[in-house]
């Protein structure tokens, strides 16, 4: 059974503007990880990050939340 991407749900949109923008996030994990990057992509299971020097799958259950980096 394959799960429907809802693309009118806003938190949607907003992870698909940051990949469209590729803007610099922050994504804080539920363990007090924090990753920062730029979205690739997301399913609606998981949302892919990357740096400068690594790429991390991460499930979407597992984030606190994620905010555009500021400098």
């Amino acid at each position: 059974m394959l799960t429907e991407f809802d693309t009118t749900l806003p938190s949607i949109r907003q992870v698909q503007n940051l990949i469209k923008q590729t803007t610099p996030v922050e994504l804080k994990l539920l363990t007090g990880d924090v990753l920062t990057g730029k979205v690739l992509w997301q399913d609606p299971q998981c949302i892919s990050i990357a740096d400068e020097n690594s790429q991390y799958t991460v499930w979407k259950h597992a984030i606190a939340y994620i905010k555009p980096k500021t400098t």
